[in-house]
């Protein structure tokens, strides 16, 4: 029961860090919106190799972080659960690439190696840029910037609903528990032998919930399609955020200050 109770806390916890006040939360979120896209594009844009390239696009969840004041530990609860498609996906690098592309204290490293990092570090770089901007910014925030710049109505409605039927499924799964232990006080998970039925049961509840919710968007005046709500402006400082970060981003691209530093101190 303890592990459906920090589902659903968990589910809410973007909700209340995208509360905040700070200067990171008070920018506009198409703003916000669009150099998370663009850092996104700039990090997957790097070749598998160029693992030095990577390491200074670092300083934007570390830096965005300290300012919006987001705790750690959240969002790296979260990247847990993403790490793990990449690792498997990149893994078989290290069996099948194995020329040696440099010795670093004594040891050998092969290009299958770097392309296994690579890849790790750019979920790990992407997903934190994704996470930064849903603590930054409300759902319903990113949604009208969604419309704004054109997607396609029923994706952003299904990014909505998704989101907002995760919790009422949460909810339903967790009533489904408190009256199977309660039936069951000698149990404390579900039996295998139990786990159809549980299922079974839960879809069956989703599809009428779903339906009463829908019923009661219909009587609400819901006509199928999202309504833009948000009339903040672009302000001078959102320009400056926006120009200022995207230089810094096309410097980075451009311009590896690793292999720059490294020079420079010959190592």
């Amino acid at each position: 029961m303890a592990h459906i109770k920090n589902a659903v806390r968990d589910l809410h916890t973007l909700e209340d860090l995208a509360a905040g006040t700070t200067v990171i939360h008070r920018l506009h979120p198409l703003v916000k919106i669009i150099t998370t896209l663009l850092y996104i594009v700039l990090v997957i844009s790097f070749n598998r190799y160029n693992l030095s390239g990577l390491i200074p696009f670092v300083f934007y969840p570390v830096i965005l972080m300290a300012l919006a004041e987001i705790p750690y530990r959240p969002l790296f609860y979260r990247l847990l659960v993403a790490l793990p498609f990449a690792f498997f996906a990149g893994i078989s690098n290290v069996f099948f690439d194995r020329e040696v592309a440099l010795y670093l204290g004594g040891m050998a490293f092969s290009y299958g190696f770097i392309a296994f990092v690579s890849l790790l570090l750019k979920t790990f770089l992407t997903v934190m840029a994704v996470l930064i901007l849903a603590a930054t910014t409300s759902l319903s925030q990113i949604s009208c910037q969604l419309a704004r710049l054109k997607v396609p109505n029923i994706l952003v409605m299904q990014i909505i609903m998704t989101y907002r039927y995760l919790g009422v499924l949460i909810h339903e799964a967790y009533t489904m528990f408190t009256a199977y232990i309660l039936r069951s006080p000698q149990h404390k998970v579900i039996k295998m032998k139990d786990m159809g039925s549980f299922l079974g049961g839960l879809l069956l509840r989703s599809f009428d919930r779903a339906d009463r919710l829908y019923a009661a968007m219909k009587c609400r005046g819901f006509g199928g399609s999202f309504t833009i709500s948000d009339d903040a402006v672009v302000k001078r400082a959102d320009w400056f955020y926006l120009l200022g970060l995207t230089a810094i981003l096309l410097v980075l691209r451009y311009v590896n200050f690793s292999v720059w530093l490294g020079n420079s101190l010959n190592i």
